[in-house]
């Protein structure tokens, strides 16, 4: 016998086998020119494991007549005879509970090798059927019915690139406590919700008629018209804290409403927002009694959490003792995450965004701008979707909600903006990691986001971080390897694209991969020009194969290019150098090339 086909066996791309999973159905791409003329009949879906990866092994049926279908010695004879026809050396490798042969085709094959091999089996009497065997991997994409609408999540340009991130981890055995307006029932969350605590001792701000005890259901935040301070106007319950939530662990892969970030964490809500806000004092307590700590006249916490979001601030410096909160909550493995806060102004004037051993986060917008809204500056650590509805309410972060202006009806679910909603992205992010490895520290949870965060997509003036967060990439990072759903960025230095004159090209290198590009290769451009039908953009691959993306059109007279094409470079390596070729081909329109990525 032959070395085992498994110490030989090259590893299937993730992204290519999906691909493959959704593709082999319906291809019926011929096989290239050098196959067998008996093989030109047969489909690539037939010679391939994945999209650019020939197959390795076949599963072959005989018909129930056939000695093969009986014999392992009969069918390990055939597949010799057959290998010998197609000139390749094949192993009979075991029988299937369906009585169907296991044949190892040797070593890597070319697609139309395979394909040679296919046709003999296909040409026998007594197959019943001849098929590649493939490699399958979970299928992360979520079915729930409004995920579509947060491209918060997926889109190339802004999005976290979150689902490449589930195959790896979903935040199994991990609780985060959302430090807010406490919880209102969502059926979409419901499954998600463990104990947590309202923390408002002040019965004026509470709402709910009582101080400090177990329950921690947002009753409404609304308030009168000066009510929360002279001049600012009535207000409607916000149900923050619930919005939040469903960002972070929404129930995932039910067939209704929007998906979590972390769908196998748990939310543990700790209420100390009420009417007109919360108090400091309220906030410390909640702090130490989510990540382990003891607080007075409070029953030890039985869901201690590994994570605590705050999107909530106020002014002013970090005071000595919010600090020292945070820091015994870091001391015990707990990740803090706090929002930078909404003044479009620098976070070193907003507590606790400033302090020290938390992730500050900013918000971006769907063009991956800094939000018009958000802080940024030396203090923030990392930059994710906040949204911003002033461009279109389809633009905010979509989440759980509930219909009520006042006290609480129906659930819905609606879009807010915020540096809010950025906050829980990171929340979310490090439940991912957490569940992935345990054994990470808070301060490696911040450095592996920080440090595999891709360029911020669009401008960001005064400080946003890091980049943007890029799950995908974070989660797999500490996990080991590379991931389905990998983002590649280009340098966040902008190339000029001279007028009328000669291609501009920008690199990015690829590494780390397996196999072949996939056939749905996700090129994500962003190009400023004042006239883009000048415009011819060609994406080269690491062997100088072009792929045109866009020609040029003297009736396209809109500004920039800002999309996402689809490439099928199934037929490239993954790994290498690739190129985005610009050339401005009509004098009087200037351009630039600010970046673009590929997401495998």
């Amino acid at each position: 016998m032959r070395t085992s086909p498994a110490v030989r066996r090259k590893l299937i791309s993730v992204a290519a086998v999906s691909a493959a999973l959704l593709t082999a159905a319906t291809a019926q791409v011929a096989v290239a020119q050098d196959t067998a003329p008996g093989a030109a009949a047969v489909p690539t879906a037939q010679t391939e494991a994945a999209p650019g990866a020939p197959a390795e092994r076949l599963i072959v049926g005989y018909k129930a007549g056939a000695a093969e279908a009986r014999s392992d010695k009969a069918a390990e004879a055939d597949a010799e005879a057959k290998g010998e026809e197609a000139g390749e050396s094949l192993d009979f490798r075991r029988r299937l509970g369906t009585g169907a042969a296991l044949v190892d085709l040797g070593d890597r094959l070319t697609r139309s090798d395979v394909a040679d091999v296919v046709a003999e089996y296909q040409a026998d009497p007594q197959v019943a059927y001849v098929v590649p065997d493939r490699l399958n991997t979970p299928q992360a994409d979520p079915n729930d019915t409004d995920y579509a609408k947060q491209w918060d999540l997926f889109e190339a340009t802004a999005g976290m690139n979150v689902p490449g991130a589930w195959p790896t981890s979903t935040g199994s055995g991990v609780t985060v406590a959302v430090i807010d307006t406490g919880y209102v029932a969502h059926s979409d969350l419901a499954a998600n919700i463990v104990g947590g605590y309202d923390f408002i001792a002040d019965t004026a701000v509470s709402v709910d008629g009582d101080g400090r005890d177990s329950n921690p259901a947002d009753p409404g935040d609304w308030y009168l018209a000066n009510e929360c301070g002279s001049g600012i106007p009535a207000g409607n319950s916000s149900w923050h804290g619930t919005h939040v939530a469903g960002t972070i662990a929404a129930a995932t892969h039910n067939g209704k409403g929007m998906a979590g970030i972390a769908y196998g964490a748990k939310i543990s809500p700790v209420r100390v927002l009420g009417k007109c806000g919360g108090y400091d004092s309220d906030i410390i307590d909640a702090i130490t009694w989510a990540s382990g700590g003891t607080v007075s006249g409070v029953p030890a916490n039985s869901n201690v959490a590994k994570v605590i979001n705050m999107s909530l601030g106020g002014d002013g410096a970090c005071t000595s003792a919010t600090q020292n909160a945070v820091n015994a909550a870091v001391s015990r493995g707990t990740t803090v995450v706090v929002a930078a806060g909404n003044a479009n102004d620098n976070v070193a004037n907003h507590s606790p965004g400033n302090c020290n051993n938390v992730i500050s986060v900013a918000a971006t917008n769907r063009s991956g701008a800094k939000a018009s809204y958000s802080n940024y500056g030396s203090l923030v650590d990392i930059s994710a979707p906040g949204g911003q509805t002033s461009t279109g309410t389809a633009n905010g972060i979509y989440s759980t909600l509930n219909s009520g202006t006042r006290t609480p009806s129906s659930e819905s679910y609606a879009y807010y903006q915020g540096t809010s909603m950025a906050t829980p992205h990171i929340a979310g992010l490090a439940a991912l990691m957490k569940a992935a490895k345990p054994a990470l520290t808070p301060a490696q949870i911040e450095s592996a986001i920080k440090s595999n965060a891709r360029a911020l997509p669009g401008a960001c003036s005064g400080g946003c971080g890091a980049g943007l967060a890029d799950a995908a990439k974070t989660v797999q990072a500490v996990a080991g390897g590379t991931p389905t759903g990998t983002t590649f960025s280009s340098s966040s230095t902008a190339v000029a694209v001279p007028d009328a004159g000669s291609a501009v090209e920008s690199p990015i290198t690829v590494s780390g991969r397996t196999g072949n590009a996939p056939s749905a290769l996700q090129v994500a451009v962003d190009i400023t020009h004042t006239y883009r039908g000048d415009l011819v953009i060609d994406l080269v691959a690491p062997d100088g194969s072009t792929y045109r993306l866009k020609a040029a059109s003297s009736s396209d007279s809109a500004d920039d290019v800002r999309t996402t094409y689809t490439v099928n470079a199934s037929t490239e390596p993954a790994n290498g150098t690739w190129k985005l070729r610009v050339q401005d081909t009509v004098a009087q329109d200037t351009g630039r090339l600010n970046n673009w990525s590929l997401t495998f």
